[in-house]
């Protein structure tokens, strides 16, 4: 896994954290970024804690090994699952999660309806119930887990009719009901516009922009930022192997997020 020393190391358990490494890049253009993608292991979401935690510990332990300064489990379910855990093991090392983003959501819509979009796993975790009681306990909250998804992002095909039909089904009762959506996978703001085609005009939260700016301060803090004049890389890795697999995360990567 190794390209260069002092590098962030950033994974999912596919293309989703994509979302996120843009935001990332945005935020510190001169850091050296390592994305990896568990494609041959995605979703997490339909995985136990325990072998997201030991997923989630391996890729993270070949990162140390090879060199990186931070990591940011660019995956809202491995954050439940095992963020506590790694740090535990690396106290030393920043280790950034990501989290449904209710608390933006709940600000914005004060007494709002708020639909979140997320795996099943995330919306039974702990983590997610407490976010949900304490910054939606002023606001009309609705989940909806939705199984299936993350494979269909992860053929790369967003415009495909199994797509359109699958997000008809899903929001189609939700459209004019609700004033803004929580996207609780980092795959699904890939697909913005497609929801957007169902729900109509609506308001979209995620957590890849709230991490990048939490990432850039624990580099701060630690004192670990590259220097300034530096030229930042990015390196995608895939535990699925071929050039394919690689090209779909460099298309992906930049592809405009709406």
């Amino acid at each position: 896994m190794k390209e260069f020393d002092n590098y962030i190391g950033v994974f999912d358990s596919g293309v989703g954290g994509i979302s996120v490494l843009k935001e990332l890049v945005q935020a510190m253009p001169n850091e050296h970024f390592l994305f990896y993608g568990d494609s041959a292991h995605a979703p997490y979401g339909d995985k136990d804690p325990q072998t997201i935690a030991r997923l989630s510990g391996d890729i993270a332990t070949r990162m140390i090994d090879s060199g990186c300064k931070a990591i940011v489990i660019a995956c809202n379910t491995a954050t439940s699952a095992a963020a506590e855990q790694l740090r535990t093991t690396w106290p030393n090392t920043p280790i950034i999660g990501i989290e449904p983003a209710l608390k933006p959501a709940a600000r914005a819509f004060v007494h709002g309806r708020i639909l979140v979009m997320a795996t099943a796993a995330t919306l039974k975790l702990e983590k997610f119930h407490e976010l949900a009681v304490h910054w939606g306990s002023n606001s009309e909250i609705h989940t909806l887990p939705c199984p299936g998804l993350v494979d269909l992002i992860e053929t790369g095909d967003l415009d495909s009719r199994a797509m359109r039909t699958y997000l008809e089904e899903k929001l189609g009762p939700y459209r004019g009901k609700v004033d803004a959506i929580v996207l609780g996978c980092t795959h699904y703001p890939f697909i913005k516009r497609q929801i957007a085609y169902v729900m109509g005009e609506i308001a979209f939260f995620d957590g890849g922009e709230g991490t990048a700016r939490h990432t850039k301060r624990k580099l701060q803090e630690h004192g670990i930022e590259a220097p300034a004049d530096q030229k930042g890389r990015v390196v995608f890795r895939s535990s699925i192997e071929g050039e394919g697999q690689r090209e779909l995360y460099e298309r992906l990567y930049h592809l405009p997020l709406y």
